[in-house]
């Protein structure tokens, strides 16, 4: 079930002035996919959400899942959130303490009326989906805190909504716990082949679990795209910075060439990801930490050649001002006459501060963003 959202408003008053949390939010999410709305605190990403389900009324626009309006300003239709079709899991888990966790599962089943013989087959098998068959009889209290992720997945599932919608539900559990329920919650929405709108300011997490992304800021949709876009190629200074650590740098559009976009910068003259910005122009260099190829110069590497694409490198030189080791590599601080560039170093590498290190950079991993 797919849901088109068009020119959607939404304001708060704050201290006297009006705030527009959702300003004129356009943004279709494709059926069967888990869809993240991703972005800081207070860029509009869970109003958005609570918009969706019903929890919160628009000022203006038109929310439609499926074939169904369900809330519109211009045609005064407002479905409520239990007539919508919806399924959601909270941040808090929503776990009531006093039943256990069949009586948790069930318990939009038993609001609904269902049959107490149809309630029973529905919350084994979703418990069964979920990997927590055999603990239906326990108390809800005595599950660790992924396991009680699970109950509320359960119990949003067990309605067999059109849509499942997660308002960080992750953000609870701790950094090793966080990264299995991840994996198993994205196994979980593939196998059911269910719209799912996820909202999370990790980015991690949403580059892990998504099939599609919308950055937000400011009530706005910044961009949108495949994880791999938005990492890779954001067209946004907001959205390069935000989606992973970079080097953000001021450059100058030199020149166009059939293959690279030649930019000037205090690195030098690189040659960049080809985009399409007018020689003069001003724009931002991205480069990522991990693509930063460091050698020392007096081990007589990266002088040369080429990358996978045929294409010579770009070729820099520094000294290192700091070197870290975080476990899988060394975090590192390049200095570059007046620019400090952050780099990653492979831990077999023999290299200190204070070393002379040149790298090479390939110009697919220059990429040149807008502000």
């Amino acid at each position: 079930m797919d849901i088109h959202i068009e020119g959607l408003v939404k304001t708060y008053q704050s201290e006297g002035r009006t705030v527009r949390a959702l300003d004129g939010i356009d943004l279709h999410i494709p059926a069967n996919q888990i869809f993240t709305l991703l972005g800081p605190s207070g860029c509009g990403k869970t109003t958005l959400l609570r918009c969706i389900v019903g929890l919160e009324t628009p000022d203006d626009g038109e929310i439609r899942i499926g074939d169904q309006v369900v809330w519109s300003g211009r045609k005064r239709i407002s479905v409520p959130p239990e007539k919508r079709g919806l399924g959601m899991v909270f941040q808090t888990y929503a776990i009531w303490p006093h039943m256990n966790v069949f009586d948790n599962v069930a318990y939009p089943l038993q609001v609904r009326g269902e049959r107490r013989a149809a309630i029973r087959e529905k919350v084994l098998k979703a418990l069964r989906f979920v990997q927590l068959e055999g603990l239906e009889g326990r108390s809800a209290t005595r599950l660790s805190g992924g396991q009680q992720q699970r109950v509320a997945l359960a119990r949003a599932l067990v309605a067999e909504p059109k849509v499942i919608l997660f308002d960080e539900p992750l953000s609870n559990l701790d950094a090793k716990l966080r990264e299995e329920t991840r994996k198993i919650l994205r196994r979980f929405l593939t196998e059911l082949g269910i719209t799912a709108v996820y909202v999370t300011h990790d980015r991690v997490e949403a580059l892990a679990l998504s099939d599609s992304i919308a950055v937000l800021n400011g009530g706005h949709i910044v961009e949108r795209g495949d994880p791999q876009k938005i990492y890779f190629n954001a067209d946004h200074r907001f959205v390069a910075d935000f989606i992973g650590r970079a080097n953000l740098i001021a450059a100058t559009v030199q020149a166009q060439e059939p293959d690279a976009t030649v930019v000037q910068s205090p690195l030098g003259v690189l040659r960049c990801q080809k985009r399409d910005f007018p020689v003069g122009a001003s724009v931002t260099l991205c480069i990522r930490p991990e693509f930063l190829l460091l050698s020392r110069v007096d081990a007589g590497g990266g002088g040369g050649g080429a990358d996978a694409a045929g294409a010579p490198p770009n070729i820099i030189e520094g000294r290192l001002e700091t070197l870290d080791f975080v476990g899988e590599v060394y975090e590192t601080e390049v200095r570059v006459q007046d620019q400090l560039l952050l780099a990653r170093v492979d831990p077999g590498v023999a290299a200190a501060a204070g070393d002379a290190v040149r790298f090479m950079l390939a110009p697919e991993h220059c990429l040149l963003v807008m502000e």
